[in-house]
Formats: C-alpha cells, sequence, structure tokens
C-alpha cells in the first residue's frame, strides 16, 4: 500500500465514509479509489484534489 493511500484510508475512515461514500462525494471511481488505498494505482493531481474536497481536508494531508 502506498503512503498516499494510506492516508486516504486513514483520512476517510476517520470520516465514519465507507469507500462508496467517498467516491461518490469525489466523484471518482470506486474502484479507482480501491486501487489508489492499495498501492495498486497512483492517484492523478485531479483524483487527489477531489478527494481532500471530500474529506474536508488540505491536498497538503494527503501528501505529508
Amino acid at each position: 500500500m502506498s503512503q498516499v493511500g494510506q492516508r486516504v484510508r486513514a483520512w476517510r475512515e476517520k470520516r465514519g465514509l465507507s469507500q462508496s461514500a467517498l467516491a461518490r462525494t469525489a466523484k471518482v471511481g470506486r474502484v479507482t479509489l480501491w486501487r489508489l488505498e492499495e498501492g495498486e494505482q497512483a492517484p492523478t493531481v485531479d483524483t487527489l484534489r477531489r478527494l481532500a474536497k471530500a474529506l474536508k481536508i488540505p491536498v497538503g494531508k494527503l501528501l505529508e
């Protein structure tokens, strides 16, 4: 699992969101989110922005 994927999962769980709920809110595919969290796919800048917005955190929190 990538560090970014770990952070996305941690923030998603902290917010009490399922993968489906976060994917829907962020307007990204659920499989894309799963692959990102598992480290099988690198996120695009656009995907990071969408996820951060949906999680209500700065993008930098996903990159720290």
